[in-house]
C-alpha cells in the first residue's frame, strides 16, 4: 500500500476542488495513482471533481505569427504574472513565434539554436532566454509550439495573452476567425467524434461504467447508459458536433458548411495548462487539516 501524503492530498484537491478526507479517501483506494484518484472522485462527486482541473496554474503568454499559409503558435512560460507583462518578455515570445513559423525547427531545443538578438542578449534564441532570466530575475522557458505550412489558410485568436488558438482552413475567413474563437470558449479536444484520443474516451467509458454499476441497474440498462454517456461526451469534446456559441441553434460543423469552409485542423494553447504551481504551505495546511480530522 502507498503511503498517501500530504501533498499527495493537496495536490489533489487542487486539482478536483474535492473535500480533503474525499482527496485522502480517493487516494487511498487507488494506492496513491493521482490519474485513478480523479476517476474515483468523479464517480463518487459528479462533474464537480473536474471543474478545477483545467486551472490555470503557471504563468506566461501564448503568441502567434502568420505569414501567408504559414504560421506558429508558442507558448513561453514565466513564474509570474508581473513578467507575463514584462515587454522584454513579450518581444521574447512574438521573436520565437516568427522564427517557428519562418525556421520550421524541429522541436524546442532546435528553436534554441537558431540565431536571435534582443536586449544585449544572443547570438541565439537560448542565449537571449538566459540573459533576460539573468536581466528580469525570474525564469522562463519554451515550452511548445505548433507550426503550420502548405496549401491552406490560417486563422487565429488571442484570448489576452492567456489562451490561443490556431485553425488551418479552407473557405471564408470570417468563419475560420469565429471557429478559432469558438474553439478558445469550448476547448474541444478533437475536430470529431472519431478523433477523440483512445485514451480519453477509455477513461470516459470506465467512469461511466463504474457510475452504472452503482445505479444498481440491470446489466443490459447499465451497458446502454455507460454508451450514452460516452456519446454524449465524444459530442460535448469534439469541434464539429458543439452548439456554435454565436448560435447554439447550429452546430460548428453547420455553421462552417453554409459559409463553404472547411477546417483541417486547430491547436489551442492555454497558459500553464497542466503545469503545477507551487502553493507555499499548502501541503502544511492540509496536513494539519488531516491531523485534526483523525483527532475528531
Amino acid at each position: 500500500m502507498a503511503a498517501i501524503t500530504a501533498s499527495m492530498v493537496g495536490e489533489l484537491r487542487a486539482k478536483t476542488d474535492a473535500p480533503m478526507m474525499e482527496c485522502k479517501k480517493a487516494l487511498t483506494e487507488a494506492d496513491g495513482d493521482m490519474a485513478r484518484a480523479e476517476e474515483i472522485l468523479r464517480v463518487k462527486l459528479g462533474n464537480k471533481a473536474g471543474k478545477a482541473a483545467a486551472r490555470i496554474t503557471a504563468e506566461g503568454v501564448v503568441s502567434a505569427f502568420v505569414e501567408g499559409s504559414t504560421g506558429a503558435l508558442v507558448e513561453v512560460n514565466c513564474e509570474t504574472d508581473f513578467v507575463s507583462k514584462n515587454d522584454s518578455f513579450l518581444a521574447f515570445t512574438k521573436s520565437c513565434a516568427e522564427l517557428v513559423a519562418k525556421k520550421a525547427p524541429a522541436d524546442v531545443a532546435a528553436l534554441g539554436a537558431l540565431p536571435l538578438s534582443q536586449d544585449g542578449f544572443g547570438p541565439t534564441v537560448e542565449d537571449v532566454r538566459k540573459g533576460l532570466i539573468g536581466k528580469i530575475g525570474e525564469n522562463m522557458t519554451v515550452r511548445r509550439f505548433q507550426r503550420y505550412t502548405g496549401s491552406s489558410s490560417l486563422a487565429y485568436y488571442l484570448h489576452g495573452t492567456r489562451i490561443g488558438v490556431m485553425v488551418e482552413y479552407t473557405g471564408d475567413a470570417a468563419a475560420a476567425k469565429d471557429t478559432a474563437m469558438h474553439v478558445a470558449a469550448m476547448k474541444p479536444v478533437a475536430l470529431s467524434s472519431a478523433d477523440v484520443p483512445a485514451d480519453l474516451v477509455e477513461r470516459e467509458r470506465r467512469v461511466a461504467a463504474e457510475k452504472a454499476a452503482e445505479s444498481g441497474k440491470p446489466a443490459e440498462i447499465a451497458a446502454k447508459m455507460v454508451e450514452g454517456s460516452v456519446q454524449k461526451y465524444l459530442k460535448e469534446v469534439s469541434l464539429f458536433n458543439q452548439p456554435f456559441v454565436k448560435n447554439d441553434k447550429q452546430t460548428v460543423e453547420q455553421m462552417l458548411k453554409a459559409a463553404s469552409t472547411t477546417v483541417k485542423a486547430f491547436t489551442l494553447y492555454v497558459v500553464g495548462e497542466g503545469i503545477e504551481k507551487k502553493v507555499d504551505d499548502f501541503a502544511a495546511e492540509v496536513a494539519a487539516q488531516v491531523a485534526a480530522a483523525k483527532g475528531q
